[in-house]
């Protein structure tokens, strides 16, 4: 599965969750670091929610851009 994640700038690094999953989230020093990090989040985060018995999110969170005068 392919999940949205959200990465945003830290005062120390970065952070990132995704919105499909409630509570999934990681930290890097790098932008790459944070999304490598982000990677094993999500399949520890998945893993456990079947190991629990609940039910896997399927991913419906898309993402864009708008354009406004600043």
């Amino acid at each position: 599965m392919k999940y949205l994640i959200v990465v945003e700038k830290t005062e120390t690094g970065f952070s990132a969750y995704s919105p499909d999953l409630l509570g999934c989230v990681a930290t890097g020093a790098t932008e790459e670091e944070t999304e490598a990090n982000m990677k094993e989040a999500i399949a520890f985060h998945v893993e456990g929610l079947k190991q629990e018995g609940f039910p896997i999110p399927q991913p419906s969170t898309k993402s864009a851009y708008i354009e406004v005068a600043a």
